[in-house]
C-alpha cells in the first residue's frame, strides 16, 4: 500500500514538473519587470503629486492591477492541469457609459480593483522572488551537482579550481560522479516539494484574485438587466417591421391588387387571363405577408392580451385545441413570451406529435402566470432536438421564468411555462 503510494507520488510529481516549473517561471518574468514599473511609477508619482503631474502616474499605478490581474488569470488558465480547478471568472462589470473617463471612474470603485492592486504588489515585491529562489533550490542546486564532471572538465583544462555551487571543492572525477548521484537524488526528492509550492503558489493567487461573494452577485444581476435589455430591443426591432410591413409593403400589394382589378375590367380578351393570374398572384402574396406580419406581432395580442391571443393561436392550429383560460393583462415582454411560447408548442403538436386534440390552461395565481399545453399523441419530444424551445426557455429565463416539457414515449406531452409577473 505505501509503495503504491509512493509511486503513484512520484509519477504525478514528474507529470506535473513542467507545469509547475512554467508557472514559476513565468511569474518571475512577470514579476521583475512589475518591480520597476511600479518603483518608476511610484517614486514618480510621489514626487510630481504636488505639481499634479504625478496624479496620472499614480492613478495609472492603483489601475496597472487590472492588465495584471487578467494576466494571472490566463496563468492560471493555462495552468488548470495542474492545480486541477478552473481559474477565476473576471470580476469587472462592464461601464453603462461609453468612454475612458467613465470606464475608470467604474474600475475606481470597484473592490476588485484594489484586490488586484494589492496582489501585484505583493507578486511585485515578494512573489516573483520566492518563486526565484524555489526555483533555484529544487532546480539549480541538484543542477549544479550532476553538472559536476563536465564543471571539473572544464576547469581542469583551465588549471583552475573546481567548487560545486561555490560551496564544495572536489579535485576527481570519483568525486564528480558521486556529485552527480547525489544531485539526481536530490532532485527527484525536491520534485514533489517544488510541485506542491506551486500548487499553493497558484491557490494563493486564485484566492486573491477570485471575485466576492456581493461582487459575484453584482456580476449576475448585470448579466441578467444585459439579457433584458437585449430582450426588449429585439421586441422593439420586432414591433418595426410589423409596423414598416403594415404600413409600406402591404399597402402597396393592397395598390397593386386594385389596380390589377381595375385594369382587368377594360382589358382585351387577350390581356383579360394573364391579368388575372396576376391578380391571383398579387391576393396570395397579400394573404402570405399577412401572415408573416401577424407571426411578427400579432395586434391582437396587443390589442386585446394573452386570452384572445392564444384562442386566435387555437384556431390557426392544425390540430383542434380547447382553450381554458382566465388571465388578466400583463406588461408586453411577458405577454410576447407566453404567447410565442404557446404558439411554438402548437407548431411542434401539429408537425410531430400525431395527436388529435390539444388543450391551452392558464391562469394567474399568487402572483404568477401559469400556462400548459396538453396533447394526447404518441410522446417522446425532446426540446435539445431543434424543436424552438430551448430559445424560448432563454427568452422566459430573462424575465425570471421557466420553461419545461414532459413528453414520455406514448404520450401525453405537456409544455408548462410559469413567470412571476405583476398584472398590468
Amino acid at each position: 500500500m505505501i509503495r503504491t503510494v509512493v509511486r503513484d507520488s512520484v509519477r504525478d510529481a514528474l507529470r506535473d514538473t513542467p507545469r509547475a516549473v512554467a508557472y514559476l517561471l513565468s511569474g518571475v518574468l512577470v514579476g521583475a519587470p512589475l518591480l520597476v514599473v511600479l518603483l518608476v511609477l511610484g517614486t514618480a508619482g510621489l514626487a510630481l503629486a504636488p505639481l499634479l503631474v504625478g496624479l496620472p502616474l499614480l492613478a495609472v499605478a492603483v489601475l496597472s492591477g487590472i492588465p495584471v490581474g487578467a494576466l494571472e488569470r490566463r496563468r492560471l488558465d493555462l495552468t488548470r492541469a495542474l492545480t486541477r480547478t478552473p481559474p477565476p471568472p473576471d470580476p469587472h462589470i462592464t461601464p453603462a457609459e461609453p468612454g475612458l473617463a467613465a470606464w475608470a471612474r467604474l474600475r475606481l470603485t470597484e473592490r476588485a480593483t484594489w484586490r488586484e492592486l494589492a496582489y501585484t504588489l505583493l507578486l511585485g515585491f515578494v512573489l516573483w522572488p520566492l518563486d526565484a529562489l524555489v526555483l533555484f533550490g529544487a532546480l539549480g542546486m541538484p543542477g549544479a551537482l550532476i553538472g559536476a564532471p563536465a564543471q571539473l572538465a572544464t576547469t581542469s583544462s583551465t588549471g583552475g579550481d573546481t567548487r560545486i555551487a561555490k560551496l564544495w571543492l572536489i579535485d576527481s572525477y570519483g568525486q564528480a560522479l558521486l556529485c552527480t548521484a547525489l544531485g539526481v537524488v536530490l532532485l527527484l526528492a525536491l520534485l514533489w516539494p517544488l510541485v506542491r509550492y506551486a500548487r499553493v503558489r497558484a491557490a494563493l493567487a486564485r484566492l486573491l484574485l477570485a471575485p466576492s461573494e456581493a461582487e459575484t452577485e453584482r456580476r449576475l444581476g448585470e448579466v441578467t438587466r444585459s439579457r433584458a435589455r437585449l430582450v426588449a430591443a429585439f421586441e422593439a426591432e420586432r414591433r418595426r417591421i410589423e409596423r414598416d410591413l403594415h404600413d409600406g409593403a402591404q399597402q402597396r400589394l393592397v395598390s397593386l391588387s386594385m389596380t390589377l382589378g381595375l385594369a382587368r375590367l377594360d382589358a382585351p380578351p387577350e390581356l383579360a387571363e394573364l391579368l388575372a393570374a396576376a391578380h391571383r398572384e398579387a391576393d396570395q402574396v397579400l394573404l402570405e405577408l399577412r401572415e408573416l406580419i401577424h407571426g411578427i406581432h400579432p395586434q391582437v395580442l396587443a390589442d386585446y392580451g394573452l386570452p384572445d391571443a392564444l384562442a386566435d393561436a387555437a384556431d390557426r392550429s392544425a390540430v383542434p385545441v380547447e382553450v381554458a383560460v382566465d388571465l388578466p393583462r400583463f406588461a408586453e415582454p411577458v405577454e410576447s413570451a407566453a404567447y410565442f411560447a404557446v404558439r411554438e408548442a402548437l407548431a411542434n403538436i401539429g408537425r410531430h406529435s400525431g395527436a388529435e386534440r390539444a388543450r391551452i390552461d392558464g391562469r394567474y395565481t399568487d402572483g404568477r402566470l401559469r400556462v400548459e399545453v396538453r396533447d394526447d399523441g404518441t410522446g417522446g419530444a425532446d426540446p435539445a432536438r431543434g424543436t424552438g424551445l430551448t430559445g424560448l426557455a432563454d427568452r422566459l429565463a430573462v424575465l425570471d421564468g421557466t420553461l419545461s416539457v414532459h413528453s414520455p414515449a406514448g404520450g401525453p406531452t405537456v409544455l408548462s411555462l410559469e413567470i412571476p409577473c405583476p398584472q398590468r
